[in-house]
């Protein structure tokens, strides 16, 4: 865009790009605000204003007027499933931010219509039942009505999946077949599957299930996880620390994000860890790795972090709230063998410990290796989830060298954390401000794609506010945090904890050239509405990856997405919805419709002597004597 000022001077280290007229959250205690910056070669060279900028500007120098919006050092998601998740994303129908049950059948019914035969209706992840008007899951009889012949299957969170029937038969579950260990297939009274499956309380019942669903093949590959990307970029994402997880494997499914790096095609930078997939081989999984590649192997683009987040698969406990806490077998042992290799290889490791009794027994084994002086060592390690870990559990993780790294699993599962373990429990999970407190770098993400969303302004939003998707205020404010805490949990703590501090995480000369430039003001917008938020300038490395408003077309153009018949070339991804303050009408169309949804399911199940005939009176303690 042109711009009124600053003219083009004939110069031999002019910038890339300039962005001017802005709001700047620099991070930066040196420089904390700004009004504009300089890229040149991917890196920042000023922040400042436009006096400052100016002798940068030359004749090919794009410059971008910010409008006064605010911008922020691009943002770091410190745990994501990005390179599953891309895999994955153009064959997926996201109900991330739809409000209504109703809206999400009408989508899946839709979906369900221009699917081809053979091929699944999936949802995965991203959503709760309590984000919904209606407060409910589909039932099997919705979906058997929105697509009779094509298979449908609707992961909810880590406790169950509906199927339809079709689904049912493609997977190839009848009442002869066994259910595996730690999960169930719900079955009727004549012994065939009913179309519920549950995490019992492992989740692999679920995941094992959809990966019977076919896959994307050749350059659909690429051109889904380049869609994926973009989404993210989206919300103002210019990094992500990669978890990996199940049905992950090394080297094959990271060829693709391989290859797009190659081709500089990446949009979002990736640091990525390496998961053992096999229970039984996992050193000698580990141990190859370790022989094949080092630590740090790549560049700013693409980078290998270290090993996890599940090290043995004995050590993981799972993350189903709906059930009790599991009783892991003794795995010590295994996991020691485990941990000292990495160790003493120089290599960082991550954790999935979702309960404190878990991560004691981790530390144990920690401890004792420390007598050998291999903790702390100067290796990255951290623990992911951590709900709840205790006080004494986060004062063992200092003394040896550890990390955090919080998700917001519980904006998606509050409800149920608070009926299992009640609302003081619910208080302090995870104790976030207590982590801090000791000093230790707390990395924020999501955890998405499978049950949260990747949206990163839900998760700042849950930091700050401590609600559910639900509206349900799980933390009270002696665990919340500030919003420029929480900003920093989601720019300078992931940089920290790929050790990349030095180079990304704020807004200075000589860091990589990655910011966004925001739809609204985080730091003053009502706070409900933080989760309305979006990014409107992306830039990666001085690389526009994302403009939308005053700025489409400004961004890299991406090859159409393909298949044809993909969930995402109709419905997009996430389905932003009103700012709060501005939808009242429309909040409250769609909870009349949820309304009488729901007095229709209330009917159906009255017919067949499930329900009283008539609805409960409506109780109001207002109007009580």
């Amino acid at each position: 865009m042109p711009v009124g000022g600053l003219v083009p001077r004939a110069t031999d280290n002019a910038a890339d790009l300039v962005v001017r007229n802005a709001k700047i959250h620099t991070g930066d205690p040196g420089r904390p605000q700004a009004e504009a910056i300089a890229i040149r070669d991917g890196v920042i060279t000023v922040v400042g204003d436009d006096s400052d900028v100016a002798p940068q500007v030359g004749p090919a120098t794009k410059v971008v007027d910010a409008l006064g919006r605010r911008m922020v050092p691009g943002l770091n998601d410190a745990h994501l499933h990005v390179i599953r998740g891309g895999l994955n994303y153009v064959l997926e129908l996201r109900w991330d931010g739809v409000p209504t049950l109703r809206q999400g059948l009408a989508m899946l019914r839709e979906q369900a219509a221009r699917t081809p035969k053979g091929q699944w209706v999936r949802v995965v992840g991203g959503w709760s039942a309590e984000q919904f008007a209606e407060r409910r899951l589909p039932t099997v009889a919705e979906l058997n009505a929105a697509a009779p012949d094509t298979p449908v299957f609707v992961l909810h969170l880590y406790q169950s999946a509906v199927l339809n029937r079709a689904a049912l038969k493609a997977a190839g579950y009848t009442r002869d077949t066994p259910d595996p260990k730690g999960g169930q297939i719900v079955r009727g009274r004549d012994g065939e599957p009913t179309g519920m499956l549950l995490a019992a309380p492992s989740a692999l019942i679920l995941y094992s299930t959809l990966a019977k669903a076919p896959v994307l093949e050749g350059e659909d590959k690429k051109t889904s996880t380049r869609h994926f990307l973009r989404e993210l970029n989206r919300f103002g994402l210019t990094s992500a620390i990669d978890a990996a997880g199940g049905f992950q494997n090394f080297p094959d499914n990271y060829s693709t994000v391989v290859e797009l790096a190659k081709a500089g095609q990446l949009s979002l930078r990736i640091a990525y860890h390496l998961f053992p997939q096999t229970a039984g081989q996992e050193i000698d999984d580990l141990t190859r790795w370790i022989e094949m590649a080092r630590l740090e192997d790549g560049d700013e683009w693409l980078r290998l972090n270290g090993a996890g987040e599940n090290l043995t698969w004995s050590a993981a406990d799972f993350e189903n709230f709906a059930e009790p806490r599991p009783e892991l077998a003794d795995y010590e042992a295994e996991f020691e063998k485990a941990v000292r290799l990495l160790m003493e290889n120089g290599w960082g490791f991550r954790l999935h410990a979702t309960y404190d009794e878990t991560i004691r027994r981790d530390l144990t084994v920690f401890e004792k290796l420390a007598t050998e002086g291999l903790f702390p060592a100067g290796n990255r390690w951290l623990f992911d989830h951590a709900e709840t870990v205790s006080a004494d559990s986060l004062d063992r993780i200092a003394a040896l060298g550890g990390a955090m790294s919080v998700q917001n699993r519980l904006s998606f599962q509050g409800e149920a954390f608070v009926r299992r373990y009640g609302p003081g429990a619910a208080a302090d999970a995870p104790p976030i401000r207590a982590m801090l407190e000791r000093g230790l770098t707390v990395g924020a993400g999501t955890d998405a794609t499978r049950v949260s969303t990747y949206n990163p302004w839900i998760a700042l939003h849950w930091l700050i506010s401590g609600r559910t998707v639900g509206d349900l205020v799980v933390r009270p404010p002696h665990n919340r945090v500030d919003r420029q805490t929480a900003l920093s949990m989601f720019t300078e703590a992931g940089a920290s904890l790929t050790g990349e501090e030095g180079v990304k995480g704020v807004l200075r000369p000589g860091f990589l050239g990655d910011l966004a430039v925001l739809s609204e003001d985080y730091f003053t917008v009502p706070e409900p509405d933080i989760a309305h938020i979006e990014s409107q300038l992306t830039v990666v490395g001085g690389r526009i990856v994302y403009a939308a408003a005053e700025y489409e077309g400004l961004d890299e153009e991406l090859p159409p997405v393909s298949p044809a018949w993909s969930p995402v070339a109709h419905f997009g991804g996430y389905q932003a919805t009103p700012r709060a303050g501005l939808s009242g009408a429309r909040q409250a169309e769609l909870l009349g419709q949820a309304v009488a949804e729901s007095e229709q399911h209330r009917q159906w199940r009255a017919r067949r002597g499930l329900a009283p005939e008539t609805a409960s009176p409506v109780f109001d303690p207002c109007f009580s004597l």
